[in-house]
């Protein structure tokens, strides 16, 4: 009876025994496992330029329109009949300063200074009169022993009173022949006739405008720049002594005319006396001599108003200039550049022009490498493989 009651046990014990068995084998007779190398991850590989900052004069490019710098109208200053008008008075003719333009009916000047000459010669008898009469009456009054001399007795106040009406008879004769000068229309300056307001035969008053006129001796273009080229170049924004020595900006003037491009040298000489409010530019005014000159070759046209010209301005010396391409920037104040352990770190820069596929900055440091091109975008403390594909050696390059 016991021995039944035990084998359940026994069977219980043996299974137990079998499965410890397996277990071993199981865990101690499996080969043991190999080192593996662990497979290295790929560095992305970017393009850097390493850069020499070095000193840059940046030209700055703007453009505008030609303008006269002396634009006047002729006015008639007396009233008449135009009489005649120079035989090449016409819009677009040339003239040299002093040529008679246009001249005015001088027939009534001419008789109301015939009736001044008379009034002058009239005042001229009673001015010799009452010096007479007053010569005469000093000898009287000395006559009768006594140095105290009565002022009208002696005839001084009817004296002074000759002489003041003689100066007025001479000022309206010369008022008189002031008049007769204006009937002769003349130019002040050599200029060019932009328009015509009268012809022969034409009756005009004071203040009639005869023709306007510009001079040929020098023009002016407004030339308007951003706050980014005013940076670049040396404005004359202050005060200056008349006599102080002042380097103006040279400027470089282009044009397309008949079907040729021509150029001219001028200068900037001032700048408008205030912001745009809609554009918020700054205007500087160059100023060109003698724009009508043919030019070395003896064929450049005229600089004539009107004319629509690129100017390209010299910028002053910056210090620590790069030049680099496009691509190398980032939110438009920002680059990526490589440090000694392959990392990439953000740097801000601060642009001074960008042109065509480049940009020229400040803030990089001799030997700083630049990505100037990557695969996928690169973020601030990814390393990276670098591919140097240019040295630049300042900003001209």
């Amino acid at each position: 009876m016991k021995w039944k009651n035990a084998r359940p046990l026994l069977a219980a014990g043996g299974v137990f025994g079998i499965g410890l068995t397996l277990s071993w084998v199981l865990l101690n007779g499996k080969p043991a496992p190999e080192p593996q190398d662990i497979p290295a991850v790929s560095l992305t590989m970017v393009d850097v330029v390493t850069v020499e900052p070095a000193p840059v004069s940046l030209a700055v490019s703007t453009q505008g329109t030609v303008r006269p710098l002396r634009e006047i109208d002729l006015v008639s200053r007396v009233a008449g009949r135009i009489e005649a008008v120079a035989p090449n008075f016409a819009a677009g003719t040339f003239f040299r300063e002093g040529v008679l333009l246009a001249s005015i009916e001088d027939v009534d000047y001419r008789l109301m200074i015939a009736r001044m000459e008379s009034q002058v010669a009239a005042a001229q008898q009673r001015v010799a009169e009452e010096e007479g009469r007053s010569l005469q009456a000093k000898r009287e009054w000395r006559d009768l022993g006594t140095s105290q001399a009565n002022a009208l007795f002696l005839r001084e106040p009817q004296l002074a009173s000759a002489s003041a009406a003689l100066r007025a008879a001479e000022a309206e004769l010369s008022a008189a022949q002031l008049d007769l000068e204006r009937t002769r229309v003349t130019a002040p300056f050599d200029g060019r006739i932009s328009e015509k307001f009268v012809d022969a035969g034409q009756y005009v008053t004071p203040g009639a405008r005869i023709a306007r006129v510009y001079s040929t001796q020098a023009v002016e273009v407004r030339l308007p720049l951003t706050d980014r080229q005013v940076a670049l170049i040396d404005l004359p924004l202050y005060y200056q002594a008349s006599d102080a020595p002042v380097a103006f900006p040279e400027v470089t003037l282009r044009a397309t005319f008949g079907g040729r491009e021509w150029s001219w040298q001028g200068r900037i000489v001032r700048t408008d006396a205030s912001i745009d409010e809609t554009t918020r530019v700054v205007y500087a005014v160059t100023e060109v001599m003698d724009p009508f000159a043919p030019g070395p070759q003896g064929e450049r046209p005229p600089l004539i108003p009107g004319l629509f010209v690129h100017a390209t301005i010299a910028g002053r010396v910056l210090p620590s200039v790069v030049s680099l391409p496009r691509s190398a920037l980032r939110d438009s104040d920002r680059v990526m550049v490589v440090d000694s352990g392959q990392q990439v770190e953000g740097r801000p820069v601060s642009v001074l022009q960008s042109e065509g596929g480049q940009v020229w900055v400040q803030g990089l440091k001799r030997g700083d490498r630049v990505i100037v091109r990557e695969p996928t975008a690169t973020i601030a403390g990814m390393r990276v493989d670098v591919n140097e594909v240019a040295r630049i050696a300042g900003a001209g390059n």
